[in-house]
């Protein structure tokens, strides 16, 4: 894999989960704890280290499931389950 390729790829994981996690739960909770704390850079490092750790599990998983199921059907379950997931948080059940 050229570097361009890589260095596209690591920018494109950056961005989409800069998005995707802006404003969220975990973000909240980040602050809340900093503030009740006074030790930001402790709750900083201890956020980082969590996310780093779920998201070694989610690339970990997702790389063995590329090579057992198709694309096409991961992507097909996965919109299945933010329909229903969507569908529970609409009727509060989540």
């Amino acid at each position: 894999m050229s570097h361009e390729i890589a260095g596209n790829i690591a920018l494109r994981a950056f961005l989409l989960i800069l998005i995707a996690e802006f404003g969220d739960k975990t973000q909240l909770m980040s602050m809340a704890l900093a503030a009740k704390s006074g030790k930001p850079f402790l709750v900083l490092f201890g956020a980082i280290s969590a996310l780093a750790a779920v998201t070694l599990v989610g690339v970990l998983v997702g790389d063995v499931l590329t090579k057992i199921i198709p694309m096409n059907r991961i992507h097909q379950f996965a919109g299945l389950l933010f329909i229903a997931i969507g569908g529970l948080m609409l009727f509060g059940k989540i």
